[in-house]
């Protein structure tokens, strides 16, 4: 086992290095979806591509057993100005692999494929295992894994593992997203004189509201509603003219305890401005503390907890863990970065962890 996993951290690292090399801004995907192609035809291990999501079942898949699904996104940001260092250079200096996507979510990536070609040839499984690489995860698109999922080609899924940079503790419950554009309306007048109605005066009372409000339910896992006013803007060029309408955006992070319309409704209800949401899609979403991963989470020494940020999580339709390795910290970050030996960590964690749920009975370790 421990020469096996080891050969599996080496070629981890090799193709994370190639992912670093190869920009895959959010649907730009395509040239790390051919590399992650490459990959799986040099193990004959067949694949499947929709867009630029692959995905993969293990080699004894039986529609019969229950089936676990290992994602995470190959997709990256766009590198900020105050990166010091070639963003697509892999450089590894002090123990770090240096590179955009790195961290978000590479180490993630290839620790759970990883995980997945050491359990393909396995015969004795208890679970099928299906590996989704997918795209557009860092833009919320619908052609990633909102696709991937509702095309039905993935088949009956029981519960996923979502790699994202957690330092391989158990997030169990994940907030979900609500953006609000926001419309308040008044009336133009000449800023010299009393006219007119100051539509950004009425933006900024809503956003005082939004910024003392506190949401009445408590998530017991994910805490409070968090709203933040993160836009406004007027249609002003000149200085004076009173603006009559002032545009605002909202990111809302929502609870267990509340749906998506639910709290759009609340929001409404307390604010003069006209309130659209972009969309319900991203809901929160979670696992079972007492779930068999979980569980075996706990007792490889890992600690349990809510995020407040969003994944593929909120679009796959099953009870999901979000949990890889990195740390959350270093995402989007100037200079982004992974530590070799969260990787090997990484995939040994995770196989560990799912020896406990997908061996059958009797199956050796």
């Amino acid at each position: 086992m421990a020469q096996l996993l080891e050969s599996l951290t080496v070629d981890s690292i090799e193709l994370l290095k190639r992912l670093i090399a190869t920009p895959s801004f959010s649907r730009e995907e395509d040239q790390t979806a051919y590399l992650l192609e490459e990959f799986f035809r040099e193990r004959n291990m067949p694949f499947s591509r929709l867009n630029n999501n692959l995905w993969s079942r293990n080699k004894y898949y039986n529609p019969d057993l229950p089936t676990v699904l290992l994602n995470s996104h190959h997709d990256t940001v766009k590198p900020n100005p105050k990166w010091t260092l070639d963003p697509f250079n892999p450089l590894v200096e002090d123990g770090k692999l240096f590179g955009l996507g790195s961290n978000d979510a590479g180490g993630c990536l290839v620790s759970l494929l990883a995980t997945f070609c050491y359990f393909y040839h396995r015969t004795d499984l208890a679970y099928n295992i299906v590996f989704a690489a997918s795209a557009e995860e860092e833009v919320s698109g619908a052609n990633g894994m909102e696709l991937l999922w509702n095309s039905g080609k993935l088949g009956s899924i029981d519960f996923a593992i979502v790699g994202e940079p957690t330092q391989m503790h158990l997030a169990i419950a994940e907030k979900g997203l609500l953006v609000l554009d926001c419309m308040a309306q008044g009336k133009a007048g000449h800023a010299a004189r009393e006219e007119g109605e100051n539509a950004l005066y009425k933006a900024l009372d809503d956003i005082a509201w939004v910024r003392s409000y506190e949401f009445p339910k408590e998530s017991p896992m994910l805490g409070k509603m968090k709203m933040t006013a993160t836009v406004i803007r007027t249609e002003n060029q000149q200085h004076n003219v009173v603006p009559a309408n002032c545009y605002f955006t909202l990111d809302v992070r929502v609870t267990d305890q509340y749906t998506l319309e639910e709290a759009c409704d609340i929001i409404q209800a307390h604010m003069k401005s006209e309130v659209q949401a972009r969309s319900v899609r991203l809901r929160p979403s979670s696992i079972p503390l007492e779930h068999p991963v979980v569980q075996a989470g706990i007792q490889l020494g890992r600690t349990t907890y809510g995020s407040p940020t969003t994944s593929d999580q909120a679009v796959i339709g099953c009870s999901s863990l979000k949990m890889g390795p990195g740390d959350s910290a270093r995402s989007h970050q100037a200079d982004e970065f992974i530590y070799l030996h969260e990787i090997e960590e990484g995939i040994q964690l995770y196989v560990e962890m799912l020896k406990y749920v997908v061996l059958a009975k009797g199956g050796v370790a």
